[in-house]
């Protein structure tokens, strides 16, 4: 099974922004749901936001209005801009589609 490639996390203060990248092979870009994860220390892992392969995204509550998942179809690549940044964001983000698996995640903290 495929694993993709988590980049972009990092350490930022509160109301500071990131944006994360996933790249996928062409096949799985084109066709599949991809979604960001996130999963904090002592918690589940929940999904943050979803895109369907025609451009449809949905959004966990906690971040809406924050932040914003893209597909760029010429780099097979995922994006999740996160802009007004909480402490309550930090977690490990991963990206997944629906028929890869889990990856190694790259950490986003938010402090000051």
């Amino acid at each position: 099974q495929v694993q993709l490639a988590e980049s972009g996390g990092g350490l930022v203060q509160p109301g500071g922004s990131l944006r994360l990248s996933c790249v996928a092979s062409r096949s799985i870009f084109r066709f599949d749901y991809m979604g960001w994860y996130r999963q904090a220390p002592g918690k589940e892992r929940e999904l943050v936001a979803g895109i369907t392969s025609g451009g449809t995204a949905n959004y966990a509550d906690s971040v809406k209005g924050r932040f914003t998942i893209t597909r760029d179809y010429a780099k097979n690549t995922l994006y999740l801009q996160m802009i007004s940044l909480e402490p309550e964001d930090t977690a490990v983000y991963y990206c997944k589609s629906t028929s890869s698996t889990w990856g190694q995640g790259t950490q986003v903290t938010v402090s000051s």
